[in-house]
């Protein structure tokens, strides 16, 4: 037996110095480990809180990048519920990759489902129950919603594709939707032959376990993948150009929203799409429609959540990390990075709302605002009767 080569290594030396520490201003004291130095730094608002920070808030972030990964022939799905992100009651996610050609096959699930496509391109299928029928081709930053019962399915086009599902139950998994393959193999053979009018050898080819994700060609023009129903084409859209939505401007970044006002497939979720510049805030606000959950695609931001009785907790996100802010609770989020910060905030709602603390407070009639904060001329002049959801 011969003697294997020297495996090549390279020895990274990492000073003491250059370590993040759970130190601020004298409290704590330094870490030796063992530690994960790698999280550490992704989380520096965990390890050394703000001084601000008080009491015990659940966990408000997950990464996709810590889910299982469900890898199959034609692309990958890892998905983010209550198991993952126990706070997260409301909605779940699902992060999915198909490649060219490759289906999420014919199925359909108790939830609505509501999508936003991270890259590449997709055609989406689906039929509801006066046998209307719907199909389209979507893009980068294009959604898409199916109600809640209607079949469907989405396939990758020529670059492949990879989107952003998310569901109204928190409970939601995508491993427990209802399959065509799934439901044709737990199905006696005679049973299906009946209700094809065929014989049982006609189904000889039928799959006899569920396909999930699965190769398939390349399909061809939307034109020529058009079926024509007898009732005609579902009236409402199930698909929506949300970044050719004219966006709310001001100093610091732009927002789209979109909910059931411009997209009324989306009845059950409503959105918004933040893009904000390094240093730019989304100001102090809260909603009060229902809890925000949250999908991080590009950059680096903190957010501090308020739960009153004296109680704050701070987190650091970066892209893939989804946040969650409980019914009400009082936030911002801030750019820390050097470049643009793209989110997702969604709701458990027909409609977007938010409440602005800096409109609020100039909507209020002054001695009242200035007997709570003792605000001077140059604060109280601050204060905005218009909402401005990004500051700087």
């Amino acid at each position: 037996m011969g003697i294997l080569p020297r495996r090549h290594t390279t020895t990274t030396t990492t000073t003491e110095e250059s370590l993040p520490q759970p130190i601020r201003d004298g409290a704590g004291a330094n870490d030796p480990g063992p530690r994960n130095v790698a999280i550490d730094r992704l989380n520096p608002d965990i390890l050394t809180p703000p001084e601000t920070d008080s009491g015990t808030i659940p966990n408000l972030k997950f990464s996709f990048s810590n889910a299982h990964n469900r890898l199959e022939d034609g692309g990958w799905a890892r998905e983010v519920t209550v198991r993952e992100l126990p706070i997260a009651t409301t909605m779940a996610g699902v992060n999915m990759r198909l490649k060219p050609g490759a289906v999420r096959e014919l199925h359909w699930h108790k939830e609505a489902e509501w999508a936003y496509m991270l890259n590449g391109r997709a055609r989406v299928t689906s039929v509801d129950q006066d046998g209307r029928n719907f199909v389209d081709d979507v893009g980068v930053g294009d959604l898409w919603n199916f109600p809640a019962g209607l079949p469907h399915s989405i396939q990758g086009l020529e670059e492949g594709c990879e989107f952003l599902l998310v569901f109204d139950d928190g409970n939601f998994s995508e491993n427990s939707t209802f399959l065509l393959s799934d439901w044709l193999a737990h199905t006696p053979r005679d049973v299906v032959a009946k209700n094809f009018g065929v014989s049982e050898n006609d189904l000889d080819t039928l799959p006899e376990h569920e396909l999930y994700i699965f190769p398939a060609a390349i399909p061809g023009s939307l034109s020529s993948d058009k079926v024509s129903s007898p009732a005609g084409t579902i009236p409402t859209s199930f698909t929506h150009r949300m970044l050719a939505q004219k966006p709310i401007r001001v100093n610091g970044g732009t927002v789209r929203i979109t909910d059931s006002h411009n997209f009324p497939a989306a009845s059950t979720i409503a959105a918004a799409l933040v893009e904000m510049e390094p240093g730019a805030m989304r100001e102090l606000h809260w909603h009060p429609n229902n809890d925000e959950w949250q999908y991080y695609i590009e950059g680096k931001g903190r957010m501090t959540v308020f739960a009153s009785n004296g109680v704050a907790r701070t987190f650091d996100y970066q892209a893939g990390d989804v946040g969650y802010v409980p019914f009400a609770m009082g936030h911002y989020i801030e750019n820390t990075g050097e470049t643009p910060l793209r989110f997702l905030e969604m709701f458990k709602s027909d409609h977007y709302a938010d409440v602005s603390l800096k409109q609020w407070l100039a909507l209020t009639p002054p001695e009242l605002v200035q007997a709570h904060l003792h605000l001077n001329k140059k604060m109280m002049k601050s204060l905005t009767k218009e909402k401005k959801p990004i500051t700087r």
